[in-house]
Order: structure tokens, then C-alpha cells, then sequence
């Protein structure tokens, strides 16, 4: 048995190509793929030619990039983390044919998966399995977000998503799906007020078709716009906390003129060329601010294993269950057969194609 794969083979190059599937032992689960999420900043990157792990080494051991051999050389034939599949095969008693649920295997028509080894979350009866691509990664970076927030208060003791921004005046900086996803879960998780600052207008349209308010940082500074809005007392003015979603120096910059003093961004963004424009002289030294990384890599330190990645997607399918219909008809730009992959994902990498979310059906 043969499935379709996605491999990039260097800058600007995406071909599909035919690999043998994996043997299906003891344990273990074959699943169809049904959908396929696209992560415009992630997979993007690998096929631009500016993810770091192609250049250089990581060094686990000791979290660092050096110089030396790619971590991840091309050929990458594991791109892509918003998978569901459907089981056809199954060698396990915990797991059913005809299961759907949802993976990180990578764009690929079929997957051999050992559900010890790898993550298999089954989706809900009563979910779109489209809106599944969300459950097993993109959604929890978004929830590990909150969850940043909330450790940025509580400490260890964080007892819900809701901890970081209930009755806080939340700014998320950025309109991409990782943007409005979590916007989404702040208001879901009672914040007073959520802004979405985003520069694009068709993004903007998207934001408010989900019943989010949105502000054009070419139309007026939004740093004085919400800073007059948001006072808290004598001196004390602006966002209590910012999502910053945009991965570029210019949003980091702003993100750091929209908070109150002595706030926090919590940053989930993936900056691939540096970030000359934040002047960490200004608003940042001035104000007394903080910047934390919600990598999705971790949760806060203290919170494992009580906040682990399988509570992460059970938030998730908690917010696609609330707003699911909203998502699809908004969130989803398009829905693109298999075969398509390679022309996509380069018109997408060179921008002669524009799309939100797009989703793979083999």
C-alpha cells in the first residue's frame, strides 16, 4: 500500500510523491485522511526557505541554534500539523474502525500510527470533522496562549483558560487563524473588552463577521486610541494584556505600545527576519513591560502535567462546539483537493494567491 505525500524539495519547490505505508502492527491504527489544515506562517516558511532549521543546528540539549548541519534539510516530507483522519485498519481494542479524529502527520492521503507514540484525539459526533484540523495543534497554541496569560497572574494555581483575561481589556495584534482563534477564546473566557489590530481589511472583515471589534493601524495610532479608551487610573492606560499573532517587528513593536504599564505580551508568533523595528528603549524600558513566548512547545512552567496537550484540544473542541458554524463560514477560506498541494502551497509562499485558512481534501 502506497499514500500520496507533500515533500518540499528546496525553496519555491512542492511536489507530491508516492511513498510506501507504514506496516500496521500490533497496537496500531491506519487512518484515510479526510482533511488537512494549511498553517500559512509554519509550513510557508519551510517553503520560502526562511525556517531556521534549515540552515542551522538545534541543539536540544541545550535550546540553542548553532552553526552547523540543517536540523531539518530538504527533502521535508513531513510538512503540515492539522490532520483528520478516518480509521480504516485498526490493530488496537481502544480504538474503533471508522473513528475520526485528529493528527500531526503531516499533508499525506494515509498514516500508519502507533496511538501510544503519537497523538490520536477521536472528535465528537456532534463536530464538523473540517473544523477537526484544529484539535490536535492549532487550537491548543492558541489555548497555550490564555494559558501563558494565566501564569502571568497565578502562577501554578491557573484553574482555567479564563484566568488571564476575565474582566482584563485583552488587544490581539494580528488577523490570521491564530489570531482570531484567540480572540475567540479570550472573549469566550469573559474579557472585558477584545481588540483585534490588524492592518488587512479583508482580515478585519473576517474578525468582525465573528463578532470581534477590530481597529486599522493605518487608520489612527491604535496605541492612543485604545489608551484613551482603556483608563485605569492616573498614569495608568491601555491594554492589560496583548496577544501578539503577527510575525513581524512592526506588530511586536506596537503590541508593546498598546499595554498598560507593567503588562504583558504574550507573543505567539514565529518571526522568520529578525525584529529591527522594536525599540526596546521606548515603551518597553519606559513602562516596565513583559514579554513572554507561549511556544507551543510548553506550557508554563509548574502547569504539567495538570495543563497538558490533551486538556488543550478538549478547550478547543469546547470553543469549535460554541462557534464552530462561525468558523466555517468565516475562518475557512477555501477547500482545495489534494492534488492541488503543490501549486497552492507555492502561490501562497510568493503571494500570488491570498487565502486565510485553507484546507487540503484528498
Amino acid at each position: 500500500m502506497r499514500d500520496t505525500v507533500v515533500v518540499v524539495t528546496g525553496p519555491g519547490r512542492v511536489e507530491l510523491a508516492e511513498q510506501e505505508a507504514g506496516e500496521l502492527r500490533d497496537g496500531m491504527i491506519r487512518v484515510r485522511t479526510r482533511h488537512s489544515g494549511i498553517s500559512a506562517g509554519t509550513e510557508l516558511s519551510f517553503v520560502k526557505g526562511t525556517n531556521p532549521y534549515l540552515n542551522v543546528t538545534f541543539d536540544t540539549g541545550l535550546g540553542l541554534f548553532r552553526p552547523g548541519a540543517a536540523s531539518t534539510p530538504y527533502p521535508v516530507n513531513r510538512l503540515g500539523y492539522m490532520q483528520v483522519g478516518e480509521v480504516v485498519q485498526s490493530r488496537t481494542p481502544a480504538i474503533a474502525v471508522g473513528t475520526v479524529g485528529a493528527m500531526t502527520y503531516g499533508h499525506r492521503t494515509g498514516y500508519v500510527v502507533d496511538p501510544l507514540a503519537e497523538r490520536f484525539v477521536p472528535l465528537p459526533d456532534d463536530l464538523d470533522p473540517l473544523l477537526g484540523v484544529y484539535v490536535a495543534h492549532m487550537g491548543p497554541i492558541c489555548a497555550n496562549g490564555l494559558l501563558h496569560a494565566a501564569a502571568d497572574l497565578c502562577g501554578t494555581d491557573v484553574r482555567s483558560l479564563g484566568d488571564g483575561v476575565r474582566g482584563r481589556r485583552v488587544a490581539v495584534v494580528g488577523s490570521g487563524v491564530v489570531a482570531l482563534l484567540t480572540a475567540l477564546f479570550a472573549r469566550q473566557h469573559g474579557a472585558a473588552s477584545v481588540v483585534v489590530v490588524d492592518p488587512t481589511p479583508q482580515r478585519r472583515q473576517v474578525a468582525e463577521a465573528l463578532g470581534l471589534e477590530t481597529l486599522d493601524p493605518d487608520a489612527d495610532d491604535p496605541a492612543v486610541v485604545l489608551k484613551t479608551r482603556w483608563h485605569h487610573s492616573a498614569g495608568d492606560r491601555g491594554a492589560d494584556v496583548v496577544f501578539q499573532c503577527r510575525g513581524q517587528d512592526w506588530a511586536l513593536h506596537l503590541a508593546l505600545r498598546l499595554l498598560r504599564p507593567q503588562g504583558t505580551v504574550i507573543d505567539l508568533a514565529f518571526y522568520q527576519g529578525g525584529a529591527d523595528a522594536v525599540r526596546l528603549g521606548e515603551e518597553f524600558h519606559h513602562n516596565g513591560l513583559s514579554l513572554r513566548c507561549a511556544q507551543i512547545g510548553r506550557v508554563p512552567r509548574g502547569l504539567a502535567p495538570t495543563w497538558d496537550r490533551e486538556r488543550l484540544s478538549a478547550e478547543t473542541i469546547d470553543l469549535l462546539r460554541r462557534h464552530g458554524n462561525l468558523i466555517r463560514k468565516h475562518l475557512i477560506s477555501a477547500v482545495v483537493p489534494f492534488a492541488e498541494a503543490p501549486t497552492l502551497l507555492t502561490d501562497l509562499a510568493a503571494r500570488r494567491r491570498q487565502e486565510l485558512q485553507v484546507i487540503l481534501t484528498p
